[in-house]
């Protein structure tokens, strides 16, 4: 006989259409949650109660071979991180018929009136896909849609993002028991966020899902007064919409700095500058000295003099060009940061060398083994002492409970003194 697989939501029996409803008053064996069933106590059919559901789905096939007329009730979309998937590796294709309610998701979207076609929709029930919240988090992904348990919860993910560190702001919206009466939709704001973290899995109905919407927000005056002199957090530069994890992490940064052995009244390169956070520590830390950002694309340059006024600072010349291009027409630099080449990075090199001062360094970030071969063979072709350091980073976050360590791509600093 064939299986219906109906989808359901907390408000029963009502919310289902009547050729629906037609189904189940016709069957004689229905199988589902304690919950899903407590819809239709009245029911004469011979009910099997999910406990043990490899069990349950075992007498289920058995009694597939009967006469008997089975419905199987379900959350919302079966096909939709549903059982659905299960159902189709235990039975045939053909046995399965697939009746969905609205899923918990699109139900979700609509009570926030907020269209979800390019939304992401991440699963973290019962399962870990940490990894693939955090990417979206990096991407500045601008809708998430969260399946929540137990375990991941609201606050859990709350924790997560917050320890991420990332110039990118979400609305949280905590959406429980969707459909039932019930019904309760939380907004936690950008800066409610840290209020959430701090509440447990108790807090929440079990039926939840979490609704992320990504703000554009300037932050006030005062945030950037109380900010630290040195060890900028990430979250507090303006960056690329659609990467905003593309910037010199705080960790990195405070290496790099310590390798420039700073000192006032100096002049200082920053080659591929992104979104200006190495040239504003370096400002801050210095006011005496004149920092050169040299950034090739318009949106960088762009964030950078957003990140400039934002910090207040004031010793930063923003120098739209692509390197090693209008290097020449600088004046000669104490100290070189080179965060990015374009592909250009022994012609930004030879420059460098031309027009560093006596006693000046040069430090070197690179991303790539290719990269970091290509400032290798430059060095030794030019006899210059070198050392090496290579930072292999990872931050504390959160999964439920416990803590674990996330890990920030690698990078490789070459540090040089003439």
């Amino acid at each position: 006989m064939q299986i219906e697989v109906v989808g359901i939501g907390l408000d029963g029996a009502v919310g289902l259409s009547n050729k629906i409803q037609e189904i189940i008053a016709q069957a004689t064996i229905l199988v589902g949650s304690s919950r899903h069933l407590s819809y239709f106590e009245a029911h004469a059919a011979r009910k099997i109660i999910f406990k043990n559901l490899q069990q349950n789905l075992e007498e289920v096939a058995q009694l597939t071979e009967t006469e008997e007329r089975i419905v199987i009730l379900t959350s919302g979309d079966p096909l939709f991180f549903g059982l659905g998937r299960l159902l189709l590796e235990k039975f045939p294709q053909e046995r399965l018929n697939f009746h969905p309610h609205i899923s918990s998701i699109q139900l979700a979207f609509n009570k926030l009136k907020v269209p979800w076609q390019d939304a992401q929709i991440i699963s973290v029930h019962g399962r870990d896909r940490i990894g693939e919240l955090s990417q979206a988090f990096k991407q500045g992904t601008e809708k998430i849609a969260l399946l929540t348990d137990r375990i991941y919860h609201p606050a859990a993910i709350a924790k997560l993002y917050l320890a991420s560190d990332i110039p990118v702001d979400y609305s949280f919206f905590v959406c429980e028991n969707l459909g039932g009466t019930t019904e309760k939709i939380t907004r936690f704001t950008p800066k409610e966020v840290t209020e959430l973290a701090k509440l447990d899995a108790e807090s929440f109905a079990a039926l939840n899902v979490v609704i992320l919407i990504r703000e554009f927000l300037d932050k006030d005056p005062e945030y950037y007064q109380k900010l630290p002199l040195i060890g900028i957090p990430d979250a507090a530069f303006c960056s690329f919409h659609d990467r905003p994890s593309l910037i010199t992490k705080k960790e990195v940064r405070a290496v790099i700095l310590g390798q420039l052995a700073l000192q006032p009244n100096q002049v200082v390169w920053d080659i591929g500058a992104g979104t200006g956070s190495v040239s504003i520590e370096i400002a801050r830390l210095c006011p005496s000295s004149q920092v050169f950002a040299l950034e090739k694309t318009a949106i960088g340059v762009s964030l950078i003099n957003k990140n400039c006024q934002n910090f207040q600072v004031n010793n930063i010349s923003v120098v739209s060009s692509k390197a090693p291009e209008k290097l020449h027409e600088l004046p000669a630099p104490n100290r070189v940061f080179i965060g990015g080449s374009g592909g250009n990075l022994t012609d930004i090199l030879t420059i460098c060398q031309q027009k560093l001062l006596s006693g000046g360094v040069i430090v070197i970030a690179l991303a790539t083994i290719e990269n970091c071969h290509e400032a290798l063979t430059w060095l030794k072709q030019n006899n210059w002492q070198y050392n090496l350091l290579q930072l292999q980073i990872s931050r504390s976050t959160s999964v439920g409970q416990l803590t674990r360590f996330s890990p920030l791509n690698p990078v490789t600093i070459i540090t040089m003194q003439n």
